[in-house]
């Protein structure tokens, strides 16, 4: 990792590496730095451990099977992105809390651009993603009691529930299934809701939640977050109409990792599980709508291409649920993103479904936007 101190120099000259396509690169770059201020930026070393990964071959016959038949040939085009991870590029989410120009100014040097080009948006204004259009990988920063890391790697797609969800100042918001924290972060980035509700039932997730959070919010600012271990199947009952929105970052498939399964016992337990996940995601959803007030919006997504934990869990919560309609995504946003991100066509067309492909490898990422129909 590469530190600088700057107690009383202006101007520093820092040698920084990075990693394109899977090669090592080298740059130098001017940085300026404030008096004082202390700076961490570093980039990551290839050492092949993502390309090394083998790919679970009966995982892949499997989503062959089901996403030839639900895809087509989209499915081919996304199959290769997912089976060559030096291809994947990373967004940086930039932390508001803290003082990321420097960071800011390196990463544009670099090549980098802004995600987001809505200038009258207040949400676009505060939320600052950086991308690259080639699969550029930055270290990510090491946590450190007391201080605030200045940005956060994800796949670029992954913003688009936080878009969708819209939250303005003062707004409770519920994150159904928070971990690692990833979204909830976001949310602060563009924001400042009242109350931040942040739930993971599964408990070494939970301590990964609650490191993330210390690591990027400020201490004045945690009295706005609640943070629980429940079964969110549970909360729709015990905390019923108490929030305005509500995200549901559903458990799912989450392709890209299954690919890379490694032993059959994690391979059967993982396939034997995913035939159970459409029930477990339609009763989360089931509890958000409980929790949301009349008028508030839901948001349900999920990071794999399978429809039977998309539009069809979709499809059979609007059947059997009273008072909810689906609303859809503004058409600015998407027309905004579709520069970056691919979205599939939906049958049926409930939804929107981010497929990678080569130059534009986010996703996959599956997003829905419901509304509670406010009280007659």
């Amino acid at each position: 990792m590469l530190s600088l101190k700057c107690l009383s120099k202006t101007n520093i000259s820092t040698a920084c590496s990075y990693v394109i396509n899977g090669r090592l690169r080298n740059v130098r770059d001017s940085v300026k730095l404030k008096r004082g201020l202390h700076t961490r930026f570093s980039v990551k070393e290839d050492t092949g451990s993502r390309a090394e990964r083998k790919v679970c071959e009966a995982v892949l016959q499997h989503f062959n099977t089901q996403y030839n038949e639900e895809l087509g040939e989209t499915w081919l085009s996304a199959r290769e992105v997912l089976l060559n991870p030096h291809c994947w590029q990373y967004g940086v989410l930039l932390n508001r809390f803290s003082d990321h120009l420097d960071i800011k100014a390196v990463l544009k040097s670099l090549g980098y651009y802004s995600l987001l080009s809505q200038p009258d948006s207040p949400i676009v204004r505060s939320l600052q993603c950086l991308v690259h259009r080639e699969a550029v990988r930055l270290r990510s920063q090491r946590h450190r009691p007391g201080w605030l890391k200045q940005y956060y790697l994800l796949n670029a797609a992954s913003l688009l529930p936080v878009l969708a969800l819209a939250v303005r100042d003062g707004e409770s918001v519920l994150d159904l299934c928070s971990a690692p924290g990833g979204k909830a972060l976001a949310v602060l980035q563009t924001a400042n809701p009242g109350l931040l509700h942040c739930n993971e039932v599964d408990k070494s997730r939970y301590e990964w939640l609650i490191k993330t959070l210390e690591s990027y919010v400020p201490r004045e600012l945690r009295d706005t977050l609640a943070l629980t271990n429940e079964d969110g199947r549970d909360i729709g009952g015990t905390k019923t109409e108490m929030f305005d929105k509500v995200l549901v970052d559903a458990p799912c498939s989450s392709d890209r990792s299954w690919l890379f399964s490694s032993g059959a016992q994690q391979v059967e337990l993982r396939l034997r599980e995913r035939a159970n996940l459409p029930q477990l995601q339609k009763e989360l959803l089931c509890s958000a709508l409980a929790a949301v007030r009349p008028g508030g919006l839901v948001v349900y997504s999920t990071c794999t291409f399978s429809r039977a934990e998309n539009q069809s869990v979709m499809e059979e919560v609007l059947s059997t649920s009273q008072g909810v309609e689906l609303m859809e995504l503004e058409e600015d946003l998407i027309c905004s993103l579709s520069g970056h991100f691919k979205f599939a066509h939906l049958q049926p067309p409930l939804g929107h479904l981010v497929v990678p492909e080569q130059g534009r490898t986010w996703g996959p990422m599956y997003v829905c936007r419901l509304r509670r129909k406010p009280s007659s």
